[in-house]
Order: C-alpha cells, then sequence, then structure tokens
C-alpha cells in the first residue's frame, strides 16, 4: 500500500449521469511517472468544469479525478532532474484530462512535464496563475515577441473579466500598454462594478462586448487595434481581425464564444493582420520556462493575492456551476492540503 490522500473523483453511474465527491485514495492508484507530487495548491478552469460532467473531450475514461493545473512539493522522484522537497508545478500536458489531476493531494506525471517554481513565485502565486495565467502570459509573449508596442497605440483584450483576459490585462498594464478591456458575459446592471474592477486592474477604458461582436456581415471594419488578444473566439475573433489596424496582431487562446471562425482573406491582405494561435497545452518546455520566468520577474502584477478567490475541495462544486452557468469571474485557487 501507498499513502492514502484526498481527491475529487468524477464516477459514472449505470445511467449514463455523473458523480462527484471526495474520496479517499492510494498513491498506488496513480499513473506512472517519475515524479510524486504532494499537491499544495491547484486552480478550477472551464476545462476541469467540463471533466467534471463528463465531457468525453476532455476526458475518455472514469472514474477520474479533474484539475489541469498543480503546485506542491516533490514527494519521491526517480529522475535526476528533480528532488524530494522541491518546490514544483504542473500545468497543461495531460494533467487533469486523462492523467489523474490536481483536484487531490497527490499527482504522479513523468519528469518532463515538471517545472521548478520560479524564484519570486509561491506555489499559492503559482496557481493563481494557473492554466489560465500561463495562457495570457504566453499570448502577451508571442504579442510582444511579434513587435506590437506599448507606443502603437490602444490594445484590446476580449473577455477580460475572465480568468485568461484579466490576466493578460494585468501583464500588459504593468508593461505599459494602454489596454481596452472588452468585457463579456456580463449583465448590464453588472457592468458599472465590472468596469470599475477592470479599470482597477489597469484598464485605460472598458467597453461592452458588443463593440467587437459585429453581425452586419462586412468584409473589412474600421482598423482600429494595433494589438489585440482575443480570448473568446466565435464572431468576437471575426470582429477583432476585421477591425485590427494595418500590420496589426491578434492572438487567440479561446472558444467560449464558439469554435468557428467565419472570416475572409481582406485583413490578412489587404492590412497585413497577423493571427497567432496560442496553444499552452503541448508548448515546448524551453519557451514553457521563458514564460513562467517572466510571469514570476517583471511581468508580476502587484498584490497577486488579490487577485484570486482561496476556497478548499469542498467548495470546488460550487465553482464548477459558476463556470458552467458562465457566471464565473475572476480566478478560484484551491488549497488541496
Amino acid at each position: 500500500m501507498g499513502k492514502t490522500f484526498r481527491a475529487i473523483v468524477v464516477r459514472e453511474r449505470e445511467d449514463g449521469t455523473f458523480t462527484r465527491s471526495i474520496e479517499t485514495r492510494d498513491t498506488d492508484e496513480l499513473p506512472p511517472g517519475e515524479v510524486l507530487i504532494r499537491v499544495h495548491y491547484t486552480s478550477v478552469n472551464y476545462k476541469d468544469a467540463l471533466s467534471a460532467i463528463g465531457n468525453r473531450g476532455v476526458t475518455k475514461n472514469y472514474p477520474h479525478t479533474p484539475g489541469i493545473d498543480a503546485a506542491g512539493v516533490v514527494e519521491e522522484s526517480s529522475s535526476a532532474d528533480f528532488k524530494p522537497g522541491e518546490e514544483v508545478l504542473v500545468t497543461g500536458y495531460d494533467l487533469g484530462m486523462n492523467t489523474s489531476g490536481g483536484m487531490a493531494e497527490y499527482i504522479r506525471v513523468p519528469a518532463s512535464w515538471v517545472v521548478r517554481l520560479p524564484a519570486g513565485l509561491s506555489l499559492k502565486e503559482s496557481m493563481i496563475y494557473g492554466t489560465a495565467g500561463f495562457t495570457a502570459a504566453l499570448s502577451v509573449y508571442k504579442l510582444t515577441g511579434a513587435g506590437v508596442r506599448p507606443d502603437a497605440g490602444e490594445v484590446l483584450v476580449t473577455g477580460a473579466s475572465g480568468g485568461v483576459g484579466s490576466l493578460a490585462l494585468r501583464f500588459l498594464a504593468k508593461l505599459g500598454y494602454r489596454v481596452v478591456a472588452a468585457a463579456g458575459l456580463v449583465e448590464e446592471s453588472e457592468y458599472p462594478r465590472v468596469e470599475e474592477k477592470l479599470k482597477s486592474l489597469g484598464a485605460s477604458r472598458v467597453i461592452p462586448a458588443s463593440e467587437v461582436n459585429d453581425t452586419s456581415g462586412k468584409l473589412l471594419l474600421k482598423g482600429i487595434w494595433p494589438g489585440a488578444i482575443d480570448t473568446v473566439g466565435g464572431n468576437v475573433l471575426a470582429t477583432v481581425v476585421k477591425q485590427a489596424a494595418y500590420l496589426g496582431v491578434v492572438t487567440t487562446c479561446g472558444n467560449t464564444g464558439g469554435h468557428e471562425l467565419n472570416l475572409n482573406v481582406y485583413p490578412f491582405i489587404l492590412r497585413g493582420v497577423t493571427l497567432i494561435g496560442i496553444d499552452s497545452v503541448e508548448c515546448p518546455m524551453d519557451l514553457r520556462l521563458q514564460v513562467w520566468e517572466k510571469m514570476a520577474g517583471e511581468w508580476k502584477p502587484d498584490n497577486l493575492e488579490d487577485f484570486a478567490t482561496e476556497i478548499t475541495l469542498e467548495q470546488v462544486e460550487e465553482r464548477f456551476r459558476l463556470l458552467l452557468d458562465k457566471k464565473s469571474q475572476g480566478r478560484a485557487v484551491v488549497r488541496v492540503q
């Protein structure tokens, strides 16, 4: 017998429905891997909520423990790269999808997935970032690397009230960009409060999502944005590309607004617009480490711990509901231990 630990376990009933509960497991039940990590913190993501309701596009086999992020301390390692007692984090790859995830007191993973905790970050702060923060930072890294400078004009962030969007906003503001935040999934009565919140995070101005959701059918729109980070996809992404300025750069990393993209070639052949896809799951380790160093250093926002709500494993179920109802704002970090 190995070590016993608590974990959220999703099980499929005979009628095809799914249940979620906190169970006691044994580390001998975990999948193979060189590094056993005692998890201190994880975070709650939309992909975790999909896994928790049995979405086969995320998780194929049940029972399963969700959690695409994890931060903790190495308990055992057969890899020369990591030693017991080291603080580490894991985001992306197959964690929480078909590999038992971070909503548990232990995970076992391949050493090639593990990132040593960068100096300047605590375990909790790394999970306030989590996959959402890494995706946001990778978007900013690609945008700045494509030559979009702070003096180019206002840059846009869509879905700015969500986890990825709000962190992208903070990174860009920290770097001196004038950021326009498009606030989606916000009821009209809530808009003033959300506007105030986004401005406190560094937005120079806030616009309703309707301004980047054009339904006119026009092939091109007035060129506005020298750079944009889209977290929504669908028609919003199509609108932003058509609104991009000459030689504008747009990154895309999400599909909550839809997975289809109805575009024509004119933004690309008449304005030279660049569209960059962002994948944080299989991001190569050398690039992954560079981005985490930025997040721990010069890009790190002030008062990062104020950015997320800390919850327990018992409170994760409510967060799943908010995410699935598209009512979740900001980040939730889970104290696992």
